[in-house]
């Protein structure tokens, strides 16, 4: 094992639970089978545990607002060291739009990562060349049974705030007309508005159940389970639910929005508009209802899966950090 040291910059916690989370954990993961890593929510870090850490020999930096100024310190601090910027959905189609730390950190980082390709659009022109795509993995579950059910479940996975629209889920609820469907939301209340709007929904509508923020585990259980997962996100870099979604044979619906066609591909035969929880709960009868147009679904799904494969994203990975470490080594900048 390599003693150069990797530290990862990740503003979501393990309490968090969310993808940019699982995203900075799996990358821990596959780097300390070469490297010694860290990991923390800023750099510097005052309150490590860690003890007499090295300062990093290449710092990595989930979101471009949010991680600014550890991207910044770690820039002024080490000019000559490599840094990774990993792009998430607010950064590319809202944030290094409108926000000056988030574009400060794109012109800072030495690397740019997007976990799909139609986000390469999304960065500005000059920036392109040093901005490469690692696409996200999961590990391959076996798919449920598909026997008889009294429920079939169609399930949401995403914490309630605005960018994942988890209100379209909730009105889909009220129009889906199959007689076995029952929508599943897991995800934890960011917002007290759009908590107060799932319970009312749950109140209103039988078909409609929130249960809450669940541990990684058990969601993707859950998941497995069911009979189609729903992505309503406005803005996404590239989902992990879907990657999640399709490793497990479940087929996904997804609102047509860049990052989604990004992972799903401008082919696939699930999406519906951003926000029209009617054309959702048409493809939610259709899907339940139509097994020619389930059986596509699966198909597609099952074709997008190697691209989701952990060997695949670690390789990847690894062969950029091996890359800009060599180049530092050698005094290469650029």
């Amino acid at each position: 094992m390599s003693t150069q040291h990797i530290w990862i910059v990740s503003p979501a916690s393990a309490r968090a639970n969310n993808g940019n989370w699982q995203s900075a954990s799996r990358w821990a993961r596959f780097l300390r089978t070469r490297y010694r890593v860290s990991i923390s929510q800023q750099w510097p870090d005052t309150d490590a545990v860690a003890g007499d850490l090295p300062p990093p020999d290449l710092l990595i930096a989930l979101h471009a607002r949010r991680s600014a100024p550890s991207l910044d310190a770690y820039t002024q601090a080490f000019p000559q060291r490599p840094s990774i910027l990993l792009l998430t959905g607010t950064d590319l189609y809202r944030d290094i739009h409108t926000d000056d730390s988030a574009q400060r950190s794109l012109r800072q980082a030495g690397a740019l990562v997007l976990l799909q390709p139609a986000g390469l659009d999304a960065l500005p022109a000059p920036l392109r060349a040093k901005a490469g795509v690692i696409f996200q993995s999961a590990a391959t579950l076996r798919p449920a049974a598909q026997g008889p059910r009294r429920h079939l479940d169609v399930c949401m996975i995403g914490h309630l705030r605005t960018e994942k629209d988890p209100l379209t889920f909730m009105r889909a609820a009220a129009l889906v007309t199959a007689p076995a469907a029952r929508l599943v939301h897991i995800g934890g209340a960011l917002e007290p508005a759009l908590e107060q709007a799932a319970l009312a929904a749950q109140a209103a509508h039988p078909r409609y159940r929130w249960l809450g923020a669940l541990p990684h585990g058990a969601t993707r259980q859950r998941l497995k389970r069911s009979r189609l997962m729903a992505i309503t996100s406005q803005m996404e870099g590239g989902a992990n639910v879907i990657i999640e979604a399709v490793c497990s044979g479940v087929p996904v619906l997804a609102s047509d929005i860049s990052g989604n066609r990004g992972m799903l591909g401008d082919g696939y035969a699930g999406y519906f508009p951003a926000g029209d929880a009617a054309a959702l709960a048409q493809l939610i009868d259709r899907a339940l209802t139509d097994p020619d147009y389930y059986e596509l679904l699966r198909a597609q799904c099952d074709a997008r899966a190697p691209l989701f494969a952990p060997a695949a994203e670690q390789a990847a990975l690894l062969e950029l950090v091996d890359n800009l470490l060599h180049k530092a080594n050698l005094g290469i900048t650029s």
